[in-house]
């Protein structure tokens, strides 16, 4: 028999059913075949962060008679994107060591809970992550929204009044988004997107970025937008948060005409909203038009030549998008000023 060398083949011998998520930059199911591709160094990671993997694991007994066991991990990747086998093999070394340890103390079911203690490739997600997971895993397994589920969507329908949203808690609206297809909440929120406060509609829109949207709910921040850009000093937050809560949607078209306006509107350089774009609706950059728009404003982008470096090492990171950019670097009709930025971004390179 071989050695088990990977974190799915371990534990499978749990007999539990797994389940692997995406947690760096959406909170969203992955493959099974996908994840032990990647595993075994056969793709790479399909959504890097900061040339790091971020998932989480989550294992179920096979009767669903106990609370699921979460582990949420971060392992180092090549510069291709592809894991790391020695940092594989640290961790797997350290999480057989962990429960070789626990043996004693423990009965068998709390070995795996108390396997991540003091391992340098766990982490803690962020306390809004958490509730879009939560409320994810909630879904899947056919259990009840929280009890903040009921509270959002009243707000939503605007009964309480739209000055009453510090008193919604974050994880509702996580359910919302979660369950965009359940109880009328896509008519809802395609009828109070127009009329929500900047903070509650930010809220939303972080959570709707892990969400496959519809036409309606896009369509929905696409004039909120609009309506947004005669303010004589637009909110770059508020715009940023409308690409986040578009990045999913299915209607591409809807989704890049949103991103193309704010992008052409004379504060699109704002480093926020070309963050949104990067981070979360990077398959939108697959269009050369809206690519060239989104590089021209990026060499002139409000926090710098630092951030547009950091930016484009950050797409170049993701698998597909590598030859569209260079393509679009390379292009002959470019700018002065992105000429510049990336002169600037290869001499950096050079001397690094």
């Amino acid at each position: 028999m071989e050695p088990i060398s990977t974190i799915t083949e371990f534990l499978q011998t749990s007999g539990a059913r797994l389940r692997f998520f995406d947690m760096g930059r959406r909170v969203d199911q992955l493959p099974r075949d996908r994840f032990m591709q990647f595993e075994k160094t056969e793709i790479p990671y399909p959504y890097p962060l900061q040339q790091q993997a971020w998932f989480a694991l989550l294992l179920q007994d096979k009767n669903a008679r106990q609370e699921p066991l979460i582990w949420f991990l971060r392992l180092p990747l090549d510069e291709q994107g592809r894991l790391l086998q020695a940092a594989r093999d640290d961790f797997m070394h350290r999480l057989i060591e962990r429960i070789g340890e626990r043996v004693q103390a423990d009965n068998e079911d709390r070995q795996l809970d108390t396997a991540l203690q003091d391992n340098p490739y766990s982490f803690k997600p962020k306390e809004e992550r958490m509730a879009v997971f939560h409320a994810q895993v909630s879904r899947l397994l056919n259990a009840p929204p929280s009890r903040f589920y009921a509270h959002a969507q009243q707000y939503i329908s605007g009964q309480p009044g739209w000055e009453q949203w510090s008193f919604v808690g974050y994880q509702g609206i996580a359910d919302l988004a979660a369950r965009l297809d359940q109880d009328g909440n896509e008519t809802a929120l395609v009828k109070a997107i127009p009329a929500l406060p900047v903070q509650p509609l930010i809220a939303l829109c972080h959570c709707l970025e892990n969400e496959a949207t519809s036409r309606g709910i896009t369509e929905a921040l696409l004039d909120r937008v609009a309506q947004e850009l005669q303010r004589t000093n637009p909110d770059p937050g508020l715009l940023a948060a409308a690409i986040r809560g578009s990045a999913r949607s299915g209607a591409p078209g809807p989704q890049r005409a949103l991103i193309s306006r704010i992008l052409a509107s004379p504060g699109g350089n704002h480093i926020e909203i070309l963050s949104a774009v990067s981070g979360r609706a990077w398959e939108q950059l697959l269009d050369v038009e809206l690519r060239r728009l989104f590089l021209e404003r990026l060499a002139e982008n409000s926090a710098g030549q630092e951030a547009f470096n950091l930016c484009m090492a950050d797409l170049l990171y993701l698998p597909g998008m590598r030859q569209p950019l260079l393509a679009a670097v390379r292009d002959p009709g470019r700018s002065v000023p992105l000429s510049r930025a990336i002169g600037a971004l290869f001499q950096g390179v050079t001397q690094g």
